[in-house]
């Protein structure tokens, strides 16, 4: 079914039919946060008072996973799809020439023939055409940037030349005493990224390398006013926060707040926009039927040193196989429908939005299309023995970049490129070529993937490895075209 058949389609009316208004949702997203970056979730020295309330008041998931990079997990997250299946395996540079294909199906489209009212605000990163930008893609409204923060004329990794921009001289001289990857080579190869980062409204562009002290204020008070002027029907927010992905910005109230430094003022900020978020919601009488979930699009970045966050107890951080590379802190409150004080730690995905959201709206999903998510609308309202509706992740590499000076994708994306396997407590690593396991590591027992039991194990290990190989030829027969201008 195409994206104009299914949007032609009627809607379903089950949350409706039961006597109540739809619900609203919020989903915030915040960008390059850790497994161990919040107070609930064990930070020493990072305060997160709005985040932790959310966590007492709903559930906190200690299994929770998105992507190991930015733009396959908002491909993901809004989908419910891995990123390999929608041809999305990659993060988009400024000026390529694809990007989220027209016919893909998000969550403000499935929701809004339902009745929704949509917005998002922050990063997209699923391409920067107008042919892929957000309001071509089911939202009403679009306030925020198209790709990362960092894709800009002070990236550190820019050429310096002879007179380098006092912002980039001053990024470059925190970038090379806090860490950074590839120190003394250009990024990407064959210039940096030479244009300004646009701040775009709609579709205008209305500000060009925006003051980013300024974007996580500014995007909640967007997000406010858009709460206020659907109050009275039902909406579907999504705040895609840029921080803290680096380069690091606070504002000046809180700007050296943080015991944790300049990465630990902008979590507290994020936190202090949750608070302001819950705080209206609690005014305008709208709590009671609005599901906020918080998440993460991927573990930290370490090579960062200071400026990259903490994965706690998990091992490595953004970009790899590793269970920091895509275990995400993730909380969902929902006062009186999710039972508030739980920690879970059964699988849940980012791709499980979708297809929660449709079932408690009453909207129909896409048909003739698989979706990898599941609806955990069950395990989150704690129906009678009910589980997490997923009991398996793959764990999906991404190629990052183009070719140098290109406006394509590096060659062979869509090829799915899968690293490892968790099935229940088990995880098996993967050569991505051959599929044979490289390692296996009992989650349960060993959450920092330190005791390899591969040798003492090898029955457990093949039964996964046979289970990734028939995942991913089934996959690669599924693989979806990625959109082009």
């Amino acid at each position: 079914m195409t994206r104009r058949a299914f949007l032609a389609s009627s809607a379903g009316t089950a949350f409706a039919q039961s006597g109540g208004r739809k619900p609203n949702f919020i989903v915030i997203l915040a960008d390059d946060l850790g497994y161990g970056d919040l107070g609930c979730y064990g930070s020493p020295n990072i305060r997160t008072p709005n985040l932790d309330r959310m966590a007492r008041d709903g559930v906190r998931f200690t299994s929770f996973y998105a992507q190991p990079v930015c733009g396959p997990s908002r491909a993901a997250l809004l989908t419910g799809c891995y990123p390999p299946r929608n041809s999305l395996a990659f993060n988009h540079l400024p000026g390529f020439v694809t990007g989220i294909h027209p016919d893909e199906v998000t969550i403000p489209e499935v929701l809004k023939q339902a009745g929704y009212a949509t917005m998002m605000t922050g990063k997209w990163h699923l391409g920067d055409d107008p042919k892929f930008s957000p309001l071509r893609n089911g939202f009403d409204r679009y306030f925020g940037i198209p790709f990362s923060n960092d894709m800009w004329p002070y990236h550190p990794r820019m050429p310096f030349g002879q007179q380098p921009h006092p912002m980039l001289a001053a990024i470059r001289k925190r970038a090379g005493y806090t860490g950074y990857a590839g120190q003394g080579t250009e990024f990407p190869p064959g210039g940096g990224f030479p244009k300004a980062l646009p701040l775009i409204e709609q579709e205008e562009v209305i500000e060009q390398n925006p003051d980013q002290s300024q974007l996580t204020g500014r995007f909640t008070d967007a997000a406010l006013r858009f709460i206020e002027s659907n109050r009275a029907r039902p909406f579907f927010l999504y705040m895609a926060h840029v921080m803290p992905h680096v380069p690091l910005f606070a504002s000046a109230n809180f700007a050296g707040r943080s015991a944790r430094g300049l990465y630990g003022d902008t979590v507290e900020e994020l936190d202090a926009s949750v608070g302001r978020i819950l705080d209206r919601l609690a005014q305008l009488g709208l709590d009671q039927n609005t599901m906020v979930v918080f998440a993460s699009d991927n573990g930290p970045w370490l090579q960062y040193g200071v400026d990259g966050g903490s994965a706690g107890p998990l091992r490595n951080g953004k970009g790899t196989q590793w269970e920091g590379g895509s275990r995400v802190p993730a909380i969902m409150r929902w006062p009186g429908r999710i039972p508030g004080g739980r920690v879970n730690g059964e699988i849940v995905t980012t791709m499980d939005l979708l297809p929660t959201f449709a079932e408690i709206a009453g909207a129909r999903l896409p048909s003739g299309r698989v979706v990898d998510g599941k609806s955990q609308w069950p395990l989150l309202r704690r129906a009678p023995g009910a589980k997490s509706a997923q009991d398996t992740f793959y764990y999906f590499g991404a190629d990052l970049f183009g070719e140098p000076g290109s406006t394509e994708p590096t060659p062979g994306y869509e090829i799915p490129k899968l690293q490892a396997i968790r099935v229940n407590e088990w995880k098996a690593h993967l050569n991505e070529k051959t599929l044979e396991p490289t390692a296996l590591f009992h989650l349960g027992e060993d959450v920092g993937e330190s005791h390899d039991r591969l040798k003492s194990n090898g029955g457990e290990a093949a039964r996964l490895a046979a289970q990734a190989r028939r995942f991913r030829d089934t996959l690669a027969a599924q693989v979806r075209p990625l959109g082009r201008r």
